[in-house]
C-alpha cells in the first residue's frame, strides 16, 4: 500500500488509494448536493453541510496534502485552522439568525 520514497525517509500511498480518495470525496459531493434538495433535512442543513465540509477537508488534507506522513506539528496546524473556520462560521450563522430575529420583533 505505502511505496517507498526513493529519498528513503516519508511513504506515500499508491495511486489506488488516490482514485479511492478521489471517489470517496466525489461521493461526498454528490451528497452535499442531494442534502440540499431534502426538505426534511431543511433544520439541520448547516450542520450538515459543514460536517461533510470538515470531512472532505480532512481527507484532502490527509492524503492529496500528505499531512498522513508529514510531521504532527503540521496536522496540528490544519486541525487549527479548521477549528477556527467552524467557529467563525457558527458565529456568522448566529449574528445571522439574531438579527432577523430582531428585524422581526421591530416589525411587529
Amino acid at each position: 500500500m505505502n511505496a517507498p520514497n526513493p529519498s528513503g525517509g516519508v511513504h506515500h500511498v499508491s495511486p489506488a488509494t488516490y482514485w479511492k480518495v478521489g471517489g470517496t470525496l466525489a461521493v461526498l459531493t454528490a451528497l452535499e448536493v442531494a442534502v440540499v434538495y431534502i426538505d426534511a433535512l431543511k433544520p439541520f442543513l448547516a450542520f450538515l453541510l459543514l460536517l461533510i465540509g470538515v470531512i472532505k477537508f480532512a481527507l484532502v488534507a490527509m492524503y492529496f496534502m500528505h499531512l498522513k506522513f508529514d510531521a504532527p506539528i503540521f496536522s496540528r496546524f490544519f486541525v487549527g485552522g479548521i477549528v477556527l473556520a467552524i467557529v467563525l462560521a457558527v458565529a456568522v450563522l448566529a449574528i445571522v439568525q439574531h438579527n432577523r430575529a430582531a428585524e422581526a420583533l421591530l416589525r411587529g
